[in-house]
């Protein structure tokens, strides 16, 4: 029976991976994170940046909200990349698998950003940070 729950969400988040809120790492334009801010995320904001502040780096393009952050992130990008090559921290933890991403859904833990799936399945809202925190934070 969890093996056929397992298939049913990869099966879920697969159709809900087009929609709005969730996206890929890096898009079809190689745009890294939808254009949010990565070093917003460490401010504790989820900020979307504009293409006038935008650096390459390993061949996608980050967007930053200002010249300050885009030149934070130039000086040492490792810091501020997420976890997982930004993918689902849960799915990747969890299920072993590449999930879609919300940008707005993020986790910085130990000065490491961590980003989820948060929409709906089957219907029904679910949001990976949840079981994350509870795994995370309960020990």
């Amino acid at each position: 029976m969890k093996t056929i729950n397992y298939i049913l969400l990869v099966i879920a988040i697969s159709i809900t991976s087009h929609s709005i809120a969730q996206i890929a790492p890096v898009d079809d334009n190689g745009i890294a994170i939808g254009g949010y801010d990565v070093v917003a995320y460490f401010s504790g904001n989820a900020k979307k940046g504009v293409k006038d502040y935008s650096v390459k780096h390993n061949g996608a393009t980050y967007y930053f909200a200002n010249i300050a952050n885009r030149n934070t992130f130039k000086k040492s990008p490792k810091k501020y990349l997420p976890q997982f090559n930004g993918y689902c921290a849960w799915g990747v933890a969890e299920k072993e698998t590449n999930f879609p991403i919300n940008p707005e859904t993020f986790d910085v833990v130990e000065g490491k950003l961590y980003l989820f799936f948060n929409g709906p399945i089957n219907g029904k809202p679910f949001n990976t940070l949840n079981p994350w925190k509870a795994n995370h934070y309960s020990k």
